[in-house]
């Protein structure tokens, strides 16, 4: 399994393809105000609020509060709401943390994270929502849950069946919902308006294309009321069945089992390989399409029906499923306006023996080959080894002239590499082992070095140990191949390379700043590189970043940069911040945006990491993240369509999907942390990689040609 992080280097012209195309991808038109859109900026905030006014963001506010979540989310709930912002939940997510409002047809999400080392604090976000498919809610309804895209609504409302009827009819209508009427329902097949309800009514609507109120290309939808026994009324709002599809294709796998088209969730454990297996959907069907669909594709597989199972609570369908080798049982159920899929079969006693039986005469077959195939190597490289040393010289060796080592160099030394504040030293000879050895006891012992009793001492290896005042150096001597390969290491090798390498840090020259470089960077420097990220045509990058290498003091390298970046109006931030001997972490408000320097030691040199963020421009590239969230764009320049599935998410990428020919590529908001995804491309083996994520970033995916996946982070 390959591992990708953050700060992994990729080659310069992947990453100037892929920033270009997912930048293409996600250009957006200017900017402009309207009326499905809340400005943040205007709601209240708590009393005792801190805001973040360094973050120069439309879509965004961030203040922090002297409470803990516990208390702060509900003063949040109860503030909104007395300005008339209503909450819901969104299906599925009823332990979400996150608080979801709708006020007319504006929405908004508040998300909250314990304070920075303060668990007696808490910090708010509020973001704005969109709501693309915007119907009414009863004033007082209790148990609200709602998903504005496509939309789904069910609640309950305070007043009878009549006024509740009578509240929709004329709020519908206000919105611009239109009833159905069996002239403009004859373009859908099967549609029927003539339900009976029982006790209760039903109505259907359709909505026109709207750029003002967002409407497109919205499904019928159908209003379904029922009386209850308190008086109230439920209420339930969703897609019109007639208008979901009647016969669904397969999109997938999941745990080595079909996968529906119109799956919003889907969920994994197991494969065909494991003793048990089991996965979980939530599709966008009416639950006859979706047995229909499993009844197919599970018989295409090999799978028999053999009779019904035990209702679960929540199950309308349970069907017992079986192989030759598994049995399991298929439950489908409602909720909401989804149908809930869960499929969890095991190996049966005999099938589990048999593979038992199989593993153990295939370890064993694998051991016979595997000793015959040792021996047949060991003998071919006694073999090559007799050829080899034939060729290597006896013959006694001289010291090599002028030698900056701390011990003797044999004059035909090759490839001498000395690292001397590790102690080692390597190098590569044409003598033999026995020439090499037999010339560092003759060179060391005038030295006053003492040899130690060593046990291997062979013709092709041989182990050299010598101390002298308390310090002590180890010799390997290995023939490999044509030639013998000596490596040493050992206090005595390292106390003689420290003295010069102090000698240079204290008169290392003050750091002088590089005035072509963009961001700030020392004259002095062994390695640079400076990378942006901006919008096509646009010369403001949204973000930049400097790596460089330093051969001075940590100490030297962080002065410089604090008096260099203030020279710039950069601000430092006292939250947060870390310096120490080896390593420093240090935020920075910047007047592009927020920005953060990484100090850390690597090869006796200063490593610098200098990242600088703007949010204006982020912002009109369309990549700002949601508050407290990252976000992940995905893109596809192969041929073939690629799914990727990520925190229990299964994505579809279309061939050239966020290219400069094609539509937006698919998105989505993640909360910080570390993910392990997969990614499946036709003909391609699966691809399992991880990715860290903080918040605030923007992260790029983009599927290459050869189905490998590109990560860059875009913000």
């Amino acid at each position: 399994m390959s591992r990708i992080t953050r700060g992994t280097q990729v080659p310069a012209r992947w990453r100037l393809l892929a920033c270009g195309l997912f930048l293409l991808a996600s250009a957006s038109l200017p900017a402009r105000a309207d009326d499905g859109y809340v400005d943040v900026h205007t709601l209240p905030q708590l009393e005792g609020a801190v805001e973040d006014t360094s973050l120069k963001n439309r879509d965004r506010v961030e203040y922090r509060m002297p409470t803990p979540q516990t208390v702060t989310a509900p003063a949040v709930k109860k503030l909104l709401s007395a300005g008339g912002w209503v909450p819901y939940v969104r299906p599925l997510e009823e332990k979400s943390d996150t608080l979801n409002f709708k006020k007319g047809r504006q929405g908004l999400s508040v998300h909250f994270t314990q304070a920075l080392g303060r668990p007696d604090q808490s910090v708010v976000y509020y973001s704005p929502d969109r709501i693309y498919g915007n119907v009414p809610f009863p004033d007082g309804a209790l148990g609200i849950v709602f998903d504005g895209t496509r939309p789904y609504l069910g609640c309950i409302a305070p007043e009878a069946l009549e006024p509740t009827l009578d509240f929709y009819t004329r709020e519908m209508a206000a919105i611009g919902w239109r009833k159905l009427t069996a002239e403009t329902a004859a373009r859908w097949t099967n549609a029927s308006l003539d339900e009976a309800v029982p006790n209760g009514v039903r109505v259907y609507y359709e909505h026109p294309d709207s750029e003002a109120t967002g409407f497109y290309r919205q499904k019928p939808v159908m209003l379904t009321m029922t009386r209850r026994d308190d008086g109230r009324t439920n209420v339930e709002i969703r897609t019109a069945l007639f208008a979901l599809p009647a016969e669904l294709k397969l999109d997938g796998d999941s745990a080595g089992f079909p996968r529906p088209g119109s799956t919003k969730t889907s969920m994994g454990k197991g494969n065909a390989t494991t003793a048990k297996r089991e996965m979980s959907a939530a599709v966008m069907a009416d639950l006859p399409a979706v047995l229909a669909f499993y009844q197919r594709e599970l018989t295409a597989r090999g799978w028999r029906h053999e009779g019904n199972a035990a209702l679960n609570p929540g199950d309308e369908v349970a069907i017992k499923v079986a192989t030759s080798e598994e049995t399991g049982v298929l439950r489908l159920g409602r909720k909401y306006d989804l149908t809930m899929v869960s499929l969890a079969t095991q190996l049966t006693e005999a099938a589990i023996a048999a593979r038992i039986k199989a593993k153990k005469e295939a370890d064993e077959k694998f051991m016979k080959d595997a000793e015959a195939m040792a021996k047949q190597v060991i003998t071919a490289d006694e073999a090559r080894r007799k050829v080899q040393a034939a060729s290597l010289s006896d013959a006694p060796l001289n010291a090599l002239a002028d030698s900056k080592t701390p011990v003797p160099l044999p004059e035909n030394a090759e490839g001498v590499k000395f690292v001397g504040d590790e102690g080692s030293l390597e190098f590569s000879s044409e003598s033999s082992v026995k020439a090499l050895t037999a010339f560092y006891r003759a060179s060391l012992k005038p030295l006053g070095w003492n040899e130690r009793p060593s046990v291997i001492n062979q013709p092709n290896m041989a182990m050299l140990e010598f101390a002298k005042g308390g310090k002590s150096i180890s010799f390997t001597v290995m023939q490999m191949g044509p030639k013998v390969r000596v490596s040493a290491e050992g206090t005595g090798l390292r106390e003689a390379a420290a003295k010069p390498v102090e000698a240079q840090a204290k008169a290392s020259e003050p750091l002088k700043p590089d005035s072509e470089s963009e961001l700030p960077v020392p004259t002095q420097r062994s390695s640079t590189s400076l990378a942006s990220t901006k919008m096509p045509g646009s010369e403001t990058p949204f973000r930049r970043e400097l790596e460089a290498s330093i051969p001075a003091p940590l100490g030297d390298v962080l002065a410089f940069y604090r008096a260099e970046l203030s020279k710039l109006g950069w601000q430092e931030k006292a939250d947060g911040a870390m310096v120490s001997a080896e390593r420093a972490h240090i935020d920075f408000t910047s007047p592009q945006g927020p920005a953060v320097l990484k100090l850390g030691r690597a090869r006796n040199e200063t490593t610098v990491n200098l990242a600088q963020k703007n949010p204006d421009a982020a912002v009109k590239a369309d990549i700002m993240p949601r508050a407290g969230q990252a976000k992940i764009m995905l893109g596809n320049i192969g041929p073939k369509e690629a799914s990727l599935t990520i925190n229990k998410q299964t994505v579809k990428i279309a061939a050239g999907a966020g290219g400069p020919q094609s539509p937006k590529g698919p998105m989505l908001d993640l909360p910080p942390g570390k993910y392990q995804y997969a990614l499946r491309v036709p003909g391609r083996p699966a691809r399992t990689e991880t990715l860290t994520v903080a918040a605030g970033d923007a992260w790029g995916l983009m599927v290459g040609p050869d189905g490998a996946v590109l990560p860059l982070q875009m913000y």
